[in-house]
């Protein structure tokens, strides 16, 4: 498998969130929407291990695939370093994506900060006739893709914790709104545990199944250094998962959130 791949762009998004789109005929083929790339920042020891980053968009015919992500430490600064033409050493696609039900005529993605990049190419690749994306930042000056969302949904709702833009409040208010006007056959989320918690809550009220992608620190990557767990309900009793080998899209109604 060939790790070394070369970026075709390099993109600053906002004042702490950029883009790199990366030319991989293997990784644009066969990636599938909600899988991640473990990504080596540098070719020294500042930061020993990988990244592991969502695959936000693929373009299959132009053989590309993009990652996005914000500057949170020295792995991702040494990451918002890089530039076009340069070569970047990536392995993937890693993981269990989101499932693309061709019954499910009406689906709902909601994702808050940095969790709403896989997103993006599962409204791309659903087979849904209706789709609803409901997006959380901080603050207008934090949003990023919107055109990219509308174009891949039939309605984008965003809320900013502020209000400086659109809701003022939470994104499981507009869930939540949302559940009670219309029917709506599956939810996705990706974005932070409480953000998670109560989407799964609302949509267990109303019956809804629900696919979530969960977030954790990672080592390896492949599920041998077993540092990405987190808790799944067993039968009466529970046990641990891994993100990175069982997940990161895992079933929101096993999923223990602590």
């Amino acid at each position: 498998m060939n790790l070394n791949h070369t970026i075709q762009s390099a993109m600053r998004l906002n004042e702490d969130t950029y883009l790199l789109r990366i030319l991989s005929p293997e990784i644009a083929n066969s990636a599938k929407p909600g899988q991640f790339v473990n990504v080596k920042c540098c070719s020294g020891l500042n930061a020993y291990l990988r990244r592991p980053i969502s695959i936000c968009a693929i373009d299959r015919e132009a053989k590309t695939f993009d990652i996005v992500f914000q500057v949170r430490g020295k792995g991702t600064e040494l990451l918002c370093q890089f530039h076009e033409q340069d070569e970047i050493n990536i392995m993937g696609p890693l993981g269990n994506g989101f499932s693309l039900c061709k019954e499910d005529e009406t689906i709902l993605v909601m994702g808050g900060g940095i969790g709403i990049f896989p997103l993006l190419q599962l409204l791309r690749e659903h087979p849904a006739k209706q789709k609803i994306a409901v997006l959380g930042f901080r603050t207008k000056g934090l949003i990023v893709l919107e055109e990219a969302f509308k174009a891949a949904c039939n309605e984008l709702l965003i809320a900013t914790d502020d209000g400086s833009f659109g809701h003022k409040g939470f994104v499981t208010d507009i869930l939540q709104k949302k559940l009670s006007e219309e029917r709506v056959d599956k939810v996705f989320m990706c974005g932070p545990v409480i953000m998670m918690k109560k989407g799964v809550g609302l949509c267990h009220e109303k019956g809804i199944p629900t696919q979530v992608s969960m977030e954790q620190r990672m080592g390896c990557g492949i599920g041998a250094c077993l540092v990405c767990a987190c808790k799944t309900r067993k039968n009466d009793d529970w046990d641990y998962a891994h993100v990175c080998k069982d997940g990161p899209v895992f079933d929101g109604a096993k999923i223990i959130f602590d």
